[in-house]
């Protein structure tokens, strides 16, 4: 069958072909701030999480550990939204995310969430996807919302 008699019986079925083209990523701007070293609670979080491979995961990788700077300092906010909690079911809990512990096998999940402890690294959230994503805290008002890194 040549191609002109198969777009010929698709197109008598409605069917039409598309590009599923996706836009190109922008270049990634970082914000003045990363380049101030780990505060005490940032470096505590990223140990948490890579545990004994802190150093040559991310101290060593000089870029990852500038993209990780740039996530927990500009990209991520946790709101608590209480009007929202009623529209749950489109929001993915983060239970439902699992904990990132490739490196930790000791993580565990928080049992609520305590605004300067809740470490969001332990989670297997999508943090470098294209998009903003959001998330809600299991059993309170309280998303998080990951900004894309690309604007």
């Amino acid at each position: 069958m040549s191609i002109f008699a198969l777009v010929f019986i698709l197109s008598i079925f409605g069917a039409t072909a598309q590009s599923s083209k996706q836009q190109s990523l922008k270049l990634i701007k970082y914000k003045d701030n990363i380049n101030a070293p780990l505060s005490v609670i940032e470096k505590a979080f990223i140990k948490e999480v890579y545990a004994d491979k802190y150093n040559e995961y991310i101290v060593n990788r000089p870029q990852k550990l500038k993209d990780l700077k740039n996530l927990l300092r500009n990209r991520i906010t946790i709101k608590k939204m209480p009007d929202v909690t009623k529209h749950t079911k489109k929001y993915t809990l983060l239970s439902e995310a699992g904990l990132f512990n490739s490196y930790n096998k000791a993580l565990t999940f928080d049992k609520k969430y305590v605004k300067n402890s809740f470490n969001v690294l332990k989670y297997n959230l999508n943090f470098f996807g294209r998009g903003t994503k959001t998330y809600r805290i299991d059993g309170t008002p309280y998303f998080i919302i990951i900004k894309s890194q690309h604007y």
